[in-house]
């Protein structure tokens, strides 16, 4: 049997008041934290907004968003496709291996510029045009490179265009001076200077044939003695090392953008890139690197050309898509990019550059 104790009236008042003060300070302690959930949704979508309308203006998204997601490998937008984490954004050394007649002339240019505006180190190498280095050429390239693995950059251009490109420069030079190309080529022999292109691609000359037109792949392969031959296996090598390697291959035919690109990238080395190219002093200096006395040749030529380089096209498209893919990322808009020798033939198109380092 139990015994019930009244509670006294003193008691039972105390006990009632603590009870109405810690229902109390629990309605205010959740009115406190609605009102800053409330004023904290409203300054994220206040600033998501003026996000959006700076990512409109200024065809991406701001820097320091680009700095963030950079470093933590991050993507913005709503691409499904997982883009592979880049290099930390202020990288001490970049490597630019250029492809030859890929504009490489055109970038040199502007990496002295920017070296003497930003003050960097601009070392540029003597090797040209060469895809397989010697040891001792492999040891005096790393000398110039630190302990890190340095950012590798590069820009290639449509295959048939950077043909063409080489084959009449070799033959003609350029605007720089007209008798520039008989010091490139002074072993070469009129009947060879003259050679018609169609009659070159069409009777199989060795300078129109395989494997001197698997040119692009080599320099993204490696010095494994396969990466020379036109190959399946080559191509993979050079798709794998791009996405391990390289923090950006762009496509000469969209060299603006890819100047973009860098200046968000790499703002250390290419801030203000974009206003230099674009200004009247630098685009005389540019004019005189274009090839003269180029030609165009027949259809059934390029058809010719475009079979014997099925492999350089399969990495340049594999490129192009990865450029296209990183300018999404951007909040950039890839637009149609006609090529003047192959609308017939094919709706892809782009420029070209070759081998050196900054």
């Amino acid at each position: 049997m139990t015994k019930h104790v009244p509670i006294g009236n003193n008691s039972f008042r105390s006990y009632v008041r603590q009870k109405n003060r810690r229902e109390n300070w629990l309605a205010v302690i959740l009115l406190r934290i609605s009102r800053r959930d409330f004023g904290f949704c409203l300054t994220t979508l206040f600033l998501f907004c003026l996000g959006s309308v700076l990512w409109q203006f200024n065809g991406g998204p701001p820097k320091i968003l680009l700095d963030v997601r950079y470093y933590f490998g991050k993507s913005f937008g709503g691409d499904h496709e997982h883009l592979a984490p880049r290099a930390l954004p202020f990288p001490s050394q970049v490597m630019y291996n250029r492809v030859g007649k890929c504009g490489s002339r055109t970038v040199v240019l502007l990496l002295r510029i920017l070296a003497e505006k930003h003050q960097f180190t601009l070392i540029s190498s003597d090797i040209h045009n060469k895809t397989r280095l010697s040891k001792r050429e492999q040891l005096n390239l790393m000398k110039n490179i630190t302990i890190d693995e340095p950012v590798y950059i590069n820009i290639i251009r449509d295959p048939i265009d950077r043909f063409l490109s080489n084959y009449f420069f070799r033959r003609f030079g350029d605007w720089r001076g007209e008798e520039n190309h008989l010091v490139r080529t002074p072993g070469m022999k009129d009947n060879e200077r003259y050679l018609d292109i169609n009659t070159c691609i069409l009777e199989s000359y060795a300078e129109c044939s395989n494997p001197r037109l698997f040119y692009i792949i080599p320099y993204f392969c490696g010095q494994h003695p396969q990466c020379r031959e036109p190959s399946l296996w080559a191509l993979q090598k050079a798709k794998e090392n791009v996405l391990e390697h390289y923090l950006l291959v762009g496509v000469l035919e969209e060299l603006q953008d890819v100047l973009l690109l860098l200046e968000r990238l790499l703002p250390h080395f290419f801030t203000d890139v974009l206003n230099i190219y674009k200004s009247p002093e630098y685009r005389k200096l540019w004019n005189l690197t274009v090839t003269v006395h180029k030609q165009s040749p027949s259809l059934e030529a390029l058809q010719v050309l475009y079979q014997r380089m099925e492999h350089e096209y399969d990495f340049y498209n594999f490129i192009k898509a990865q450029f296209h893919l990183t300018k999404r990322k951007f909040g950039l808009r890839s637009g149609p990019h006609p090529s003047q020798h192959r609308s017939s033939l094919r709706e892809d198109h782009v420029l070209t550059m070759s081998p050196q380092r900054c």
